[in-house]
């Protein structure tokens, strides 16, 4: 699987598709399946996108019936579960990113200085060779 891959399952995830958590019921699947196709029918501007972990998405009839079916089988759900506890709003900007320039060089080499316990490889047995 490559990394567009990803995130285009991850942008499509129905829960993303029908703006709901994983802890939405059976009934509130449907009602808001049903909602937003009305919506979509009706050409409103606030139906068509979506938030992500990864951006926004389009929202289309086809993508909301694709995730009403989904969230209907119980094995298909539980995949798409798991990857619904990602929170749908993106950072601001590349917050991940804006700190990587700013760190200060690792004390030793092989040793990262943000982690929390940097003896913890040793510590488990790992050598460096």
């Amino acid at each position: 699987m490559t990394g567009g891959d990803a995130r285009g399952r991850l942008r499509d995830n129905p829960f993303y598709v029908l703006g709901l958590r994983p802890s939405a019921s059976r009934a509130e699947v449907e009602r808001e399946g049903q909602k937003l196709l009305g919506m979509l029918e009706l050409k409103l501007a606030s139906a068509a996108t979506y938030p992500t972990p990864v951006g926004p998405g389009v929202r289309t009839a086809d993508k909301v019936r694709a995730a009403m079916a989904a969230l209907r089988d119980p094995e298909r759900r539980l995949t798409h579960e798991i990857w619904a506890r990602l929170d749908p709003r993106p950072p601001p900007g590349d917050a991940l990113d804006d700190d990587l320039g700013e760190l200060p060089p690792p004390e030793a080499p092989g040793e990262d200085p943000r982690a929390p316990w940097p003896e913890a490889l040793s510590a488990l047995g790992w050598r460096r060779r």
